[in-house]
């Protein structure tokens, strides 16, 4: 048996945009209907968008591949192709394998039978059998948590009830390949977290998991390597570590101006941020460092002309993609607050040992006196890839916390 799983050769697919209703047509009207479509689809013409164009990739068998981009990228209809839901334009898709596919809320359901019934069809549908079904069938139910309503017909779910049951059809149904979209997002936080752990379960088993997510954190935790669309085009294939640091850096530049120039920011502007950039041991400005590497923040501000600061604190606060607050340097903490502050000039705060765990993260900066001066969030965007920080070859992920520290062991 092949160890790949799923081969994309140049796939592409295109739609049409924008095509007037007509409610009656003569049979030539149909005819020169048709033949004009030929010569828009021909020419290439403004009435058709390319969804995907030229896509070409592989993912091995227990393969776990995460499909990263911005809304309209193209990651949706991707999984729709592959799922056998719309035919490519061009190029195509070798499957090996049996596939279950959750592209959206109740994918496959019938809303008048009920989730008993819609559990057997899904089953019967992917090609197992009664017997096969019957030994899943407790274990679904389970996992969904709708027991008390598995002979209600499906219309009468709700969105969470009707999420539940569809996921854990497709999950617990052993399909080779498991297709999943960004429908997690609908659920609870204690839900995502019992998908994410099944998936993670199912890729454990040696099935094939292809994850489409704008959750940064859980396609890092969950994904061994990813793909980035773009403009319908795969913008970057590799590791997910390096993949999603390329689409964060990305959308961090098209989306956050120059420092200076910055207008969402808060205080009294009687001084302002307008640089920061982050340096390594050698002094060179980096925006990658490893664990446990020095660092030093570099921070340029510009006092109001005529204006001059006393008793000012400053901090560095870094926030992770989760958009919690993971570490918080401050002149308050250190005693060092700054006085007597004018015109232009550079702060610095030095890290001997980064001690974060290697991910992205974020910079807001602070300053204050006797009230809020500026403020700006997401300044800067950083990454820390992993190190041997102890010595020993054992690999850091951020899955293990969000720092490292020096410690111990002894039996006493």
């Amino acid at each position: 048996m092949s160890d790949v799983a799923i081969r994309v050769e140049g796939l592409s697919k295109r739609y049409r945009i924008g095509a007037p209703e007509r409610r009656y047509q003569t049979l030539r009207d149909h005819l020169a209907g048709g033949f004009g479509m030929f010569r828009n689809n021909r020419n290439g013409n403004g009435n058709t968008v390319w969804a995907l164009k030229d896509i070409a990739f592989e993912v091995a068998r227990g393969e776990v591949l995460g499909i990263i981009g911005s809304n309209g990228a193209g990651k949706t209809t991707l999984l729709k192709v592959l799922s056998r839901i719309t035919e490519p334009t061009e190029g195509r898709a070798l499957i090996n394998g049996r596939v279950a596919s959750l592209l959206e809320v109740g994918t496959g359901f019938h809303p008048e039978l009920t989730g008993r019934e819609n559990i057997y069809m899904n089953a019967a549908i992917l090609g197992m059998r009664r017997a096969e079904i019957d030994q899943r069938f407790d274990e679904i139910v389970e996992f969904a948590e709708v027991s008390r309503f598995i002979d209600t017909p499906v219309k009468r779910y709700s969105s969470g009830m009707y999420l539940r049951l569809a996921f854990a059809v497709a999950a617990h149904l052993e399909p080779e390949i498991l297709v999943v979209d960004e429908v997690l997002a609908v659920g609870d936080a204690a839900f995502q977290k019992k998908c994410l752990g099944k998936m993670g379960s199912v890729a454990g088993g040696g099935r094939t998991v292809m994850f489409v997510s704008h959750n940064m954190p859980a396609v890092s935790g969950l994904c061994d390597r990813a793909i980035w669309l773009e403009g319908g085009r795969l913008k970057q294939e590799g590791p997910t570590s390096a993949v999603v640091s390329s689409y964060l850096s990305s959308w961090y530049e098209r989306n956050v101006v120059d420092l200076e120039r910055r207008a969402d920011r808060t205080g009294n502007g009687r001084m302002r941020f307008s640089r920061i950039w982050l340096t390594n041991k050698a002094g060179a400005p980096v925006d990658s460092l490893a664990l446990g590497e020095e660092a030093t923040f570099m921070v340029e501000y510009a006092v109001r002309p005529g204006d001059s600061l006393r008793n000012l604190f400053a901090a560095v606060v870094v926030v992770d993609v989760f958009g919690q607050v993971v570490l918080t340097l401050s002149t308050r903490f250190t005693g060092q607050d700054f006085d007597n502050l004018s015109g232009r000039g550079v702060i610095s705060c030095h890290v001997p040992e980064l001690p974060l765990t290697p991910d992205i993260y974020t910079v807001n900066l602070w300053s204050s006196n006797v009230e809020l001066v500026d403020c700006v969030d997401s300044a800067f965007l950083f990454t820390v890839t992993p190190s041997d920080f102890y010595g020993t070859g054992a690999e850091i992920k951020r899955k293990h916390g969000a720092f490292v520290v020096e410690h111990s062991w002894k039996h006493l």
